[in-house]
């Protein structure tokens, strides 16, 4: 006998509520041309690498912890002598998410994780790239109930990078809308 997986809270929110809404707000004639989260990537720059070479396992962890997959290391293309940097030195992390992985972390990102920001109002809405992707900046990874706070080195920021098949902004301001990423209330 086959256990039953059972489908994250996002993505069948996606199915049953987000399809519909999104359907009725920019008349789809079917459920297939409605835009879907692509892919998130989660990303963390090590300009610290040059001074402290433990900094890249401990980000890695960090990232891991987070996203329950491993970080992939990325390397400089070039050497820059001002910042001491040599070409294929690591300078930053990522991890791509995908399918069921992505609706967790989505989950946890909007549940759990961007409540616990100090004097948090809301994200900005002005971080589209004229494509449909959004990305949202962090400034530490605490806000993830994950990371034990005594067990880091460093807090260090990462970005998130929403990436969606919305062709223009505004569909995909509305998908996230939807899925309840609290944007910041605009001003009178």
């Amino acid at each position: 006998m086959v256990a039953q997986q059972t489908l994250p809270r996002l993505k069948s929110t996606y199915r049953d509520k987000v399809v519909p809404a999104m359907q009725e707000q920019f008349q789809y004639k079917n459920a297939m041309q409605v835009p879907k989260l692509d892919k998130i990537v989660i990303s963390i720059g090590l300009g610290e690498y040059v001074q402290n070479h433990k900094a890249l396992d401990a980000a890695q962890n960090d990232l891991a912890t987070i996203t329950g997959q491993k970080a992939i290391v990325v390397r400089a293309k070039k050497s820059i002598a001002n910042f001491k940097l040599r070409e294929g030195m690591p300078i930053g992390l990522k991890v791509t998410l995908r399918g069921n992985q992505m609706y967790e972390f989505l989950d946890r990102l909007l549940s759990l994780a961007l409540p616990r920001i100090r004097d948090f109002r809301g994200v900005s809405d002005r971080a589209f790239d004229k494509r449909g992707n959004y990305t949202i900046g962090l400034k530490e990874q605490l806000i993830f109930p994950e990371i034990v706070y005594d067990k880091i080195d460093k807090t260090r920021g990462m970005n998130i990078t929403f990436v969606t098949t919305a062709e223009t902004d505004k569909e995909a301001y509305a998908l996230l809308k939807e899925f309840g990423m609290p944007f910041r209330k605009k001003e009178k």
